[in-house]
């Protein structure tokens, strides 16, 4: 049975991860709170990626998947977007992401997966974006470093949803015009879910992913390629 460490995961994405893989893996979900979602394979961590250094000592030796999901969404125009905030957003999803990478790399076995979360607004221009899309414009370009660096022993890819249904997007979604606003801006005429974005990870988990790393792979509704407007 495989061993896959999450970081975050108690809700959201992360949680709709936990619910698809638990009858098959070894799950490790060390976050703030754990998920509220029992199962005998769940292994919860009480950690703060902002804060906290990861307990190693509490991890298998050996890792064959690893997720990273702490983000933010932090869309104002650029002239209303302080330094700090910039700062902060870089912090939750990059800065805080490296030295967790730099610590379990060394555990994670030949032929593992790393699977980490970027946004459509990375690659296409989106208004007041600015501050989301620069920082998870540094996680693609590590992403793909280190996919390079660490070939062919380990895959690393990441994915790029548009706007999904979680509890992080709750205030764009928080009635039913937003709602249908939302869903109308996408080709494919609704926003994602949680599980749309579960499924891409758990495939690049598989090893029916055996062949892919380096990869930036969209789930958003079609935001990202088409314009059918």
């Amino acid at each position: 049975m495989k061993n896959i460490l999450l970081i975050g995961g108690s809700h959201g994405i992360g949680l709709e991860i936990i619910k698809e893989l638990s009858d098959s893996t070894q799950l490790y979900v060390a976050s703030r709170t754990a998920p509220d979602f029992n199962h005998p394979n769940i292994h919860t961590l009480h950690f703060d990626v902002l804060t906290d250094t990861l307990d190693l000592s509490a991890l298998p030796d050996q890792l064959d998947g690893f997720v990273y999901c702490p983000g933010s969404i932090n869309l104002k125009p650029l002239k209303m977007l302080s330094n700090e905030a910039f700062r902060a957003d870089m912090e939750i999803n990059f800065f805080a992401m490296v030295p967790v990478v730099q610590a379990i790399l060394p555990k994670m076995n030949v032929g593992a997966s790393m699977v980490f979360f970027s946004t459509v607004a990375a690659q296409m221009g989106m208004p007041f974006h600015a501050s989301i899309a620069a920082a998870k414009g540094a996680v693609e370009g590590f992403v793909k470093s280190i996919a390079a660096e660490n070939a062919p022993k380990i895959r690393v890819n990441a994915i790029a949803p548009s706007l999904t249904d979680t509890p992080l997007a709750g205030r764009l979604l928080n009635n039913d015009k937003k709602k249908e606003m939302m869903d109308a801006r996408h080709p494919l005429k609704r926003v994602g879910t949680a599980q749309d974005i579960a499924h891409m990870a758990v495939f690049l988990l598989s090893d029916k992913s055996s062949w892919i790393s380096g990869q930036v792979m969209g789930v958003d509704g079609g935001m990202g390629s088409l314009n059918v407007h």
